[in-house]
């Protein structure tokens, strides 16, 4: 089996990102995986712009991961300043989840993070009701903070609720 490369997304990648990004998170196909938001969300995740708009921000970028030119995940990094930074929109290919692809992933945001930003901690923002990813990440080290952000009603380019209950639990993680 060929390496996987994880290198920085470019404007040429907009299409497949956006492709994989709404197949991991929304819709029948994001059923394949274990990650789905598909019960608690209609609508998109993201779109081409808001895609083009991380990639022009100095202060953002999104690391995709490839085999032989196939698109099998991405996640988003972000400086939220004062030695903290963010990663989200963490996408595997469904039929890949549980193989350890998102694992690799958040270990290159983390390098990445700390790398281009300085980070010495990071946050990340789950939907509580995911409690299996929730789980997932306090595997990888990371804890709740008590803090809570809320969901952002009302704003279709993040997704269109199916329920009225939805906020974001804070998660945090000290990097070495």
């Amino acid at each position: 089996m060929t390496e996987i490369t994880i290198r920085d997304a470019t404007a040429a990648d907009i299409p497949d990102l956006h492709r994989l990004i709404e197949s991991a998170y929304r819709g029948e196909s994001s059923r394949a995986g274990w990650t789905t938001e598909a019960d608690l969300l209609d609508g998109q995740r993201t779109d081409p712009e808001d895609l083009a708009d991380i990639l022009a921000d100095p202060t953002q970028a999104l690391l995709s991961a490839w085999r032989e030119g196939d698109l099998l995940g991405c996640v988003l990094i972000a400086d939220r300043g004062e030695g903290t930074g963010y990663f989200g929109m963490l996408s595997i290919r469904p039929t890949l989840q549980g193989g350890g692809l998102g694992r690799k992933l958040v270990g290159a945001a983390h390098a990445a993070l700390a790398d281009r930003f300085g980070a010495r901690r990071v946050r990340i923002s789950v939907l509580p009701q995911r409690e299996t990813l929730i789980a997932w990440y306090e595997r990888l080290g990371y804890q709740r903070t008590g803090d809570t952000l809320p969901f952002p009603y009302g704003n279709p380019r993040f997704g269109l609720p199916k329920r009225d209950d939805l906020y974001f639990v804070v998660m945090e993680h000290e990097l070495a």
